[in-house]
Order: structure tokens, then C-alpha cells, then sequence
């Protein structure tokens, strides 16, 4: 393992192989590292060939070194600045109706019609007989 690298260091490095979950980028000529998809951009990466082909000199941020399977985890996402958030309005918040005793909804007028189908279905048996 190199003794050079460090967690949190930035340096650049240069793209030697792209795959669909991330590509890997060489620190040096004996150590390379995985910038994963997630890291390449801020915001959604659908395809990582949009962003980046092989060959490409990137600045990459060591996120996390694996003494034990040598493996490095880099960053390109966080060596930019982050993209400044919309400002959103806020939501309309739904006022909520007073609700009228003849024109009511729900559950309630459910329960009350039930009563009276009920009643009609058993008035209709009665009649049958």
C-alpha cells in the first residue's frame, strides 16, 4: 500500500476504464481507485459516458482507503462546489371546508345510508313473502 495517499487528499488522476456503476481512475502508475456513479456528479448520473470517456483528467477527493483489499474510494463529486438550491414556494397549504350537515361526506353519510338500505332491503323481503 502506498504511503503517499491520504483520506481527504485531492489530487488528479487520469480515467483508465469506465463501467456502468463507476470508473476507475490511476492515482500513480501502481495504484488506481473506483470513483463510484454517485460520486462522479452532483445530481442523478443516468449514463456515467455522458460524463466522463477514458483518458479523461479528473481531480478526485480520497474518500476512504481499504488497507486490507487495497482499494481506494475516490470523488469527483466532491471536489466541486455544490449547486446552488432553487428557492421553492411553499406549498398551498388545503384549507379545510367547514363541513355541512345536509351536503356531508365520508364515512359518516355511509353509515347513515346503510342504516336506511338496510332497512329498505328488509321492507322489499317483506313484501316478497
Amino acid at each position: 500500500m502506498s504511503d503517499k495517499f491520504q483520506e481527504g487528499q485531492v489530487l488528479e488522476g487520469k480515467v483508465t476504464g469506465i463501467q456502468p456503476y463507476g470508473a476507475f481512475v490511476a492515482l500513480d502508475e501502481k495504484v488506481q481507485g473506483l470513483v463510484h456513479i454517485s460520486e462522479v456528479t452532483h445530481g442523478y448520473v443516468k449514463d456515467i459516458n455522458e460524463h466522463l470517456t477514458e483518458g479523461d483528467e479528473v481531480q478526485v477527493k480520497i474518500l476512504n482507503i481499504d488497507e486490507e483489499k487495497n482499494k481506494y474510494s475516490l470523488s469527483i463529486r466532491a471536489t466541486q462546489e455544490a449547486p446552488k438550491q432553487e428557492q421553492r414556494r411553499p406549498r398551498k397549504q388545503a384549507v379545510a371546508k367547514p363541513q355541512q350537515e345536509e351536503a356531508s361526506a365520508g364515512f359518516n353519510t355511509l353509515k347513515d345510508k346503510l342504516e336506511d338500505w338496510i332497512k329498505q332491503s328488509d321492507d322489499r323481503e317483506k313484501y316478497r313473502k
